[in-house]
């Protein structure tokens, strides 16, 4: 690894006057769970790294909305998402994910905003956020946008971001009611490595009728993605598991797996029938215990 500076500003105005929108080299730091380990292997050799540790206010914890969701600080830990009543309150589905996102010891250090800027296709967040209608805050020289999920991560370890943007914050809006929702994550190996495929599933439900439905794909594919086909298979039909079936049987359809190191496209073709129909058929099980 070669040598680096390394600067700890302050304020969030002085973190973005220290990016460079030129120089690729010159990148912001948070938990560092992931950058290290590229660092480390020489994937990603920095001339100079933007410490966010010191960085405290609005870019820090978990608040209401005017709107009733919630607004999620870019710089909370995981760790500190996983133990927020406020969170598994309202969004049980990512409370529930967040036990086998890696292990406790990342989660500690790991932050929201950094999960997000990664563009890694197999982060367990990203579907379920794309699936519950969130958006992300970016701040530069040049102000404040935000962006929605589906638009922040474009394809494999790419986002939108410019190279001297960071991620404030987080807003998930409030869902409606008669919302199920679930992620279903699968692993070829122990419960909290990264997934093979991970499923998220999201739907509407008013007198015995899907309304509205959201179904999003990672890890077999180079990015989160929302399977339109089996979206379309579930609105105006019925919660039950033939249509469920016929969603991810439409799913499998629609998507375009990656090979890699965790299986076969054709594998992973499979594995996203299986799991869809599983996060489809929990969500309901949830939603008829709630």
């Amino acid at each position: 690894m070669r040598s680096f500076d390394l600067v700890e500003p302050a304020t969030l105005e002085e973190a973005v006057a220290l990016l460079d929108s030129q120089d690729k080299s010159v990148r912001a730091i948070a938990g560092g769970t992931a950058l290290m380990l590229m660092m480390k292997t020489r994937l990603f050799q920095p001339t100079r790294l933007i410490s966010l540790r010191r960085l405290n206010g609005d870019v820090r914890g978990i608040r209401m909305n005017e709107g009733g969701g919630l607004r999620i600080g870019a710089m909370t830990s995981l760790a500190d998402l996983e133990y927020s009543p406020m969170l598994a309150s309202n969004y049980p589905v990512m409370n529930r994910s967040l036990r086998t996102l890696s292990n406790i010891r990342i989660r500690n250090v790991a932050t929201l905003g950094g999960h997000l800027a990664h563009g890694d296709p197999h982060m367990d967040l990203p579907p379920i956020l794309l699936t519950l209608g969130a958006r992300v805050s970016a701040i530069s020289s040049r102000g404040q946008r935000w962006i929605g999920i589906s638009e922040l991560i474009v394809g494999y370890y790419q986002t939108s971001l410019a190279k001297d943007e960071l991620i404030t914050a987080v807003d998930v809006p409030a869902q409606p009611p008669g919302v199920c929702s679930w992620y279903e994550k699968f692993t070829a190996r122990s419960a909290d490595d990264w997934p093979t495929v991970g499923a998220a599933a999201w739907y509407c439900v008013n007198s015995n009728v899907i309304t509205e439905a959201r179904v999003a794909v990672s890890a077999a594919t180079e990015r989160p993605m929302r399977m339109v086909a089996a979206e379309a298979v579930l609105v105006n039909a019925p919660p039950t598991p033939q249509v469920f079936s016929e969603a991810a049987d439409a799913a499998a359809d629609e998507v375009q797996p990656i090979a890699d190191l965790h299986g076969s496209a054709s594998y992973k073709r499979e594995m996203v029938r299986v799991h869809v129909r599983r996060a489809l058929e929990k969500a309901e099980q949830w939603r008829s215990r709630t």
